[in-house]
């Protein structure tokens, strides 16, 4: 049950350090990992005098390693119950062991007493993975799955492609390595095996061309672009263990060419590093560590490098990847994220997560891979890649039932990405009159049905986010007060095309449409002349009043009226006849073009009525004065109402 086995040996190797300071039984078997003994002490201890807050979590802690999830659960809670201050480790650690009693409610219920002081991320990946869970499966997917014939019975795990082979870790004795004594186990090496056609793994070897060391060697990833493996490696000197003063033997982070050259990349005496991957696209190595400040045990971080030389400070992944448990394993392909997590939403102690990296380089939010490649047990160490064959090759490790030894390599074929199946869109909400991003708008869900499903607001530029379980058809509305509706439906294929990259989505603000003309709210128009005397809609004059027409779409609810007026050159009479055969154009011709007749209540012409200047009868006024007069107005009649 060691899914982070060289955190297993760091604990070891750092209660080595410790031990001149003064330790009960049960603390030393504890840090000797000889949990079975180490419970039995505690509860003599227990009996003969009161276990300190420490000890009593390392019994709790004892209890889950050995799989009595009862008896840590209820000492998890009692300690919570006499101090809700319980660390975010152990907090995740107590969900964890209600969870694997069936307790999905209790953990439901000890989480919102601390939903408040959660990050909003974790509150949010757990509940969507609960759904995800409940309402999707792997069935879709053709898997198989297969025990690789290069396992032992010792632990094998921590897989990586190099050229046409896999390097993983494991801790079988070869000869090569010293028996670490409480643990009975050789310190870690790494080792080389052939890959067959079908995937499967033989012929096992110790790595060569690697410095020689008789301690740890673990956890390796190969470049191809820099033709360089990275791995973990313990502290040494001389052949000898280095502790920090503090007392530690850290793991530090190396790299080799194979042909001798070696240096290291990331080491600290106090801090271990676990787990690297590089990124070659953006000069990224990742990596597990616990600096003390994060967000639970070990969470990922990352650091930027140029051919191996560190240039930046290591960059926390965030609450959205890293929780209260342990993060681990990180592995990047097509675009999406691979670790593993040992969370308490789980379907095991340490499951296998994917999410998608969205071009800001923010993260979806991480789904379980599901049953098949998940387990009740632990399950990490993931990778893939598209075979030769067609279709996908991948490997990840497991302490699952029915293996060869503590943990195990398993290797998969499988033709499409393994994962339950998500719709995750990331984008904006724009004004498309102005371009600028629409602050607190609205995000709308719907299924084929029409009824809702989630939503969200976007931030203060206009940027969203929003995931769901994925559904055959959708409904993405987005709209805010005094907007318009944006409103599509997508199906099947077209719901994984518009994943791959940003889904923006235009809105109007109805007041940059509309103005305040003679004391009333119109549609704002260029003005526009008919022909003198004529009522015929130009090419011209329908420019204009399509604008009208793609305002109804967007605001259905509002309501006109179409009103023309005329200047006063002309007869009165003749002046209001023609102003009124231009109101009814302009309404005929807006019908026509898909305007409801109903939200057309009237359409007047006023002659020459309504003057805004003094332009009447009888007084001489330039040709400009007199335009002033001739105009045609769509007025809405509702606005006040609706608004």
């Amino acid at each position: 049950m060691r899914f982070n086995i060289v955190v297993v040996f760091f604990i070891l190797l750092w209660s080595v350090g410790f031990a001149q300071q003064k330790k009960s039984k049960g603390d030393i078997l504890f840090f000797e990992y000889s949990y079975n003994q180490a419970i039995i002490e505690y509860q003599k201890e227990l009996k003969e005098t009161k276990l300190s807050n420490t000890q009593y979590l390392n019994l709790a802690d004892s209890y889950m390693k050995i799989g009595n999830y009862k008896k840590a659960s209820d000492i998890y809670v009692d300690i919570f119950q006499k101090d809700t201050t319980m660390s975010k480790y152990h907090f995740n650690k107590m969900l964890q062991s209600l969870a694997k009693t069936s307790e999905v409610e209790k953990v439901k219920a000890y989480l919102a007493t601390r939903q408040d002081k959660l990050p909003q991320e974790l509150v949010e990946n757990s509940s969507f993975n609960y759904e995800l869970i409940a309402t999707n499966s792997n069935e879709e997917l053709d898997f198989e799955i297969f025990n690789i014939s290069g396992n032992s019975p010792q632990s094998d795990f921590s897989p990586t492609f190099y050229k046409d082979k896999l390097l993983f870790s494991s801790d079988r004795p070869d000869g090569s390595k010293n028996i670490y004594g409480p643990s009975g186990e050789s310190y870690l090496n790494i080792y080389e095996s052939k890959i067959e056609l079908q995937g499967n793994v033989t012929d096992p070897q110790p790595l060569k061309g690697i410095s020689d060391s008789k301690f740890h060697r673990a956890t390796p990833y190969y470049s191809e672009e820099l033709n360089n493996i990275f791995y973990v490696l313990s502290n040494s000197e001389g052949g000898e263990l280095q502790f920090s003063d503090k007392g530690k033997n850290a793991l530090s982070i190396g790299m080799t060419n194979g042909q001798g050259m070696f240096k290291y990349i990331l080491r600290d005496p106090d801090t271990s590093f676990y787990y690297p991957f590089y990124e070659a696209a953006t000069g990224r190595l990742f990596f597990a560590a616990d600096f003390g400040n994060g967000y639970g045990g070990t969470d990922i971080y990352f650091v930027y490098t140029n051919d191996g030389l560190i240039m930046s400070s290591p960059t926390n992944l965030g609450p959205r990847i890293n929780t209260p448990g342990n993060e681990i394993a990180p592995f990047v392909f097509e675009n999406n994220l691979y670790f593993s997590s040992d969370i308490f939403y789980g379907l095991g102690g340490m499951d296998i997560y994917k999410s998608n990296i969205h071009s800001d380089n923010t993260f979806s939010i991480p789904i379980n891979l599901g049953e098949g490649i998940n387990s009740v047990k632990d399950d990490f160490g993931f990778i893939i890649k598209n075979n030769d064959t067609g279709g996908l090759l991948g490997y990840f490790s497991s302490n699952r039932d029915g293996g060869k030894g503590n943990d195990d390599i398993y290797g998969f074929n499988v033709k499409d990405k393994p994962g339950l199946k998500t719709l995750s869109l990331k984008g904006k909400v724009v004004n498309l009159t102005s371009n600028n991003g629409v602050s607190k708008a609205q995000v709308r869900l719907l299924d084929q049905d029409g009824k809702f499903v989630k939503e969200v607001y976007t931030n203060e530029v206009g940027d969203y986010s929003i995931e769901i379980p994925f559904k055959s058809t959708i409904t993405i509305e987005a709209t805010k007060e005094k907007h318009s509706i944006f409103s599509v439906t997508y199906m099947d294929e077209e719901l994984e095309a518009i994943q791959e990259k940003a889904f923006n989505m235009g809105i109007k603000f109805l007041d940059d449409l509309v103005e305040e003309q003679e004391d009333q709210t119109v549609v704002k128009l260029k003005k526009f002349y008919f022909d003198k005397g004529q009522s015929i809609i130009t090419p011209e004059i329908a420019q204009e009043l399509d604008k009208v027409v793609d305002v109804m779409n967007r605001f259905p609810q509002l309501q006109l009226r179409v009103e023309s007026h005329t200047d006063s050159r002309g007869g009165s009479s003749a002046n209001f006849t023609l102003s009124q055969k231009r109101a009814d154009a302009i309404k005929k011709y807006l019908l026509q073009e898909g305007v409801p007749a109903g939200s057309i209540l009237y359409s007047i012409g006023y002659g020459e009525e309504k003057l805004l200047n003094g332009c009447k009868n009888g007084v001489f006024c330039l040709d400009m004065l007199h335009n002033k007069n001739e105009r045609s107005l769509i007025v809405v009649l509702n606005y006040n109402l609706l608004f």
